[in-house]
């Protein structure tokens, strides 16, 4: 078992390494989610090297290059807005899903006078609804990892479609089979701060591809009083032709599969990829 303390080291954008740790407080178990609590408190602070700018600017420029200028904009899985404040200033009419009230309740309290205001919806992914259709959805930070089976894989992409406007978007990365069999394998990682610590225990199983990763976590409640929290959380390895397959039997085409923050072909190789698909819905007829 290897064990390696603070795991991301680089703010580089270029390199995945830079981004294994990106918390998200939902756990699938044979289908029921789970929400946990413990750790939305201080996501942030462990999140606190993730170039969110960087990765941004990314996603501005594939939405950008594929015509989603402007118009509302859905992100699954926002967590505590990050991404999805920043969107926001870029001019985007912005919806956020997440099935974590404290992760939204953190993200609500993060708004200021002035900011575009934001809609933040308690959904699960897999059974969202909107209010109407929108220009496009996107999903960062490995969230899609978390559905566990091509069944619900299925279920999140049909509801994207669904809601899409014609001609609509859907982007979203996820980390790849290489990244989690040949790069996470059974590691150990440890962050220590000052007020907090975390110790990740991480397993792969190959022939489920299921990743399974056990946090402890311990934060300062009061003087030298720590407080101990513990979860569990599972993400599965896809392999890139299953979630092509899965996204064009929802409805949707493939529009490219590129290596993350990149404009290169995406490979098994790589250890994260970003998906580009677009509706089959046809455009109204314009006179």
């Amino acid at each position: 078992m290897k064990v390696q303390k603070n795991f991301q080291t680089s703010a580089s954008v270029k390199k995945h390494t830079d981004a294994p740790i990106r918390y998200s407080l939902r756990s699938y178990h044979g289908g029921h989610m789970e929400q946990y609590t413990g750790f939305a408190g201080i996501y942030d602070e462990f999140m606190d090297n993730v170039p969110y700018d960087e990765w941004t600017e990314y996603l501005h420029g594939l939405l950008m290059r594929y015509g989603v200028t402007d118009g509302i904009l859905c992100e699954l899985g926002c967590g505590t807005g990050k991404v999805t404040r920043r969107l926001a200033k870029i001019g985007y009419d912005m919806i956020g899903i997440d099935n974590s009230p404290d992760m939204l309740n953190i993200a609500r309290s993060r708004e200021k006078p002035g900011d575009q205001s934001i809609l933040y919806l308690e959904q699960d992914m897999r059974e969202f609804e909107l209010y109407g259709t929108v220009a496009g959805v996107v999903s960062i930070c490995d969230s899609m990892n978390y559905i566990l089976s091509v069944r619900d894989l299925k279920k999140v992409f049909r509801l994207v479609n669904n809601y899409l406007d014609p001609g609509g978007i859907f982007i979203f990365d996820m980390n790849t089979l290489h990244y989690y069999r040949d790069v996470l394998q059974d590691r150990v990682i440890c962050d220590n701060r000052d007020d907090c610590s975390l110790i990740w225990e991480n397993s792969y199983e190959a022939r489920s591809g299921r990743n399974r990763f056990d946090l402890t976590i311990f934060r300062r409640e009061d003087g030298d009083l720590f407080g101990k929290y513990e979860e569990t959380h599972f993400q599965r390895a896809y392999a890139l032709k299953d979630v092509r397959t899965a996204l064009e039997e929802a409805g949707l085409t493939v529009l490219d599969t590129v290596r993350a923050f990149t404009e290169k072909k995406a490979s098994e190789k790589d250890e994260r990829v970003y998906f580009i698909a677009m509706t089959k819905k046809e455009m109204p007829f314009k006179m």
